[in-house]
């Protein structure tokens, strides 16, 4: 069999062993006669996997015991309402901090909830880098505050949670989530797609502080209530069965791993190697800000766009796909999250060397 080396944004490339035990349980999971797309979420053999899952997530991230996790559906995109209808508690509004085109889309969302006040944004230096912490107007009284940890298509990324006084910081993790070690208590509410560094498409992780749940807006679905969600263990309705146990299977693989400080290390030296050649030449250009450059999503372009084509072409002859960039942006993107080896780095720096050998 012949792997090739994923770069895609999302659904991203999985751990190699992980898959492998998918591959193994499809049809028989533990003796049971079944695969666990065909077991009943209500079943103890689901029950179990779903409780290892939530076990093995507060070892690997160090998630507090006040924190409640939920397993729930629809995506980043879908808290982007579901969040405001939670968190906003009686506040006239909340505070966004806009880094990028999915932190301008939260905002607009929850604009549609109450107030949304935009009180910082680097729009206007087209998402290349974080706006200074000094500049930032925030509302004391504001629900909360709202960033975007990481910007999937910009390739912008927060170093460390911004300090926001005693309101409560909500963090859209969606790409940078189990990346590398992180403080949970600084933040009442994390949220994230599961098919960046996690596990498939289908699954939304959501860590909030337990003082912040329980007052919903009037008229909130029961199914995006958090605390209706925790009160049934994030079965209110069928789940996500499948991706909820490969998510299990990649927490599994993370300890194995050596946990999120040997992860973070890897993911450190894996963008290393890609930023120093892209600083190294002129031939290809990243525009971020250094201090704020992405460690999962690295966005560069070409001297001459007119070789994006062929660069594409060449690289997928090469085994490496998923390099075309945002239709926003253009260019090319790298996403380099977890289950991306050194190796796969290594190999693109040596093909985008070779690229400017012959076309450069």
């Amino acid at each position: 069999m012949s792997r090739i080396f994923n770069f895609s944004a999302g659904p991203a490339t999985l751990p190699l062993p992980v898959l492998e035990q998918v591959q193994a349980e499809l049809l028989d999971w533990q003796g049971s006669g079944m695969g666990v797309m065909e077991m009943s979420h209500r079943d103890k053999d689901f029950t179990s996997i779903a409780q290892a899952c939530e076990r093995d997530l507060r070892e690997v991230v160090g998630i507090p015991s006040h924190y409640k996790v939920l397993f729930m559906q629809g995506g980043a995109t879908a808290q982007f309402a579901v969040v405001p209808q939670n968190l906003l508690r009686g506040k006239a509004s909340a505070d966004f901090v806009v880094t990028g085109d999915w932190g301008k889309k939260a905002q607009k969302e929850a604009a549609r909830l109450g107030g949304a006040r935009v009180v910082a944004s680097s729009e206007a230096q087209k998402f290349t880098t974080i706006p200074d912490r000094a500049s930032w107007s925030l509302d004391p009284d504001a629900a909360y505050v709202h960033i975007t940890s990481n910007e999937t298509i910009h390739g912008v990324e927060f170093p460390d949670a911004p300090e926001v006084g005693s309101v409560p910081l909500v963090s859209d993790m969606s790409s940078s989530f189990a990346s590398r070690p992180f403080d949970v208590s600084r933040y009442g509410l994390i949220y994230a797609g599961a098919q960046k560094n996690i596990g498939p498409a289908g699954l939304t992780l959501v860590i909030v502080r337990e003082d912040l749940i329980g007052q919903v807006l009037p008229g909130t679905f029961a199914i995006h209530d958090y605390k209706v969600m925790a009160d049934n263990d994030s079965m209110l309705n069928t789940p996500p069965t499948f991706p909820w146990y490969v998510c299990g299977l990649v927490f599994q693989w993370m300890k194995r791993e050596g946990g999120l400080a040997a992860i973070g290390e890897r993911n450190a030296r894996k963008a290393a190697l890609l930023y120093d050649y892209l600083d190294a030449q002129d031939f290809y250009n990243n525009p971020v800000a250094r201090p704020y450059r992405s460690q999962m999503n690295v966005p560069f372009t070409l001297a001459a766009p007119e070789l994006d084509a062929e660069f594409l072409k060449g690289s997928k002859a090469a085994g490496l796909i998923g390099l075309k960039g945002h239709r926003l942006l253009g260019g090319m993107r790298a996403s380099i999250y977890n289950a991306m080896p050194e190796a796969g780095v290594a190999a693109l720096v040596e093909f985008m060397k070779e690229f400017v050998r012959t076309k450069g």
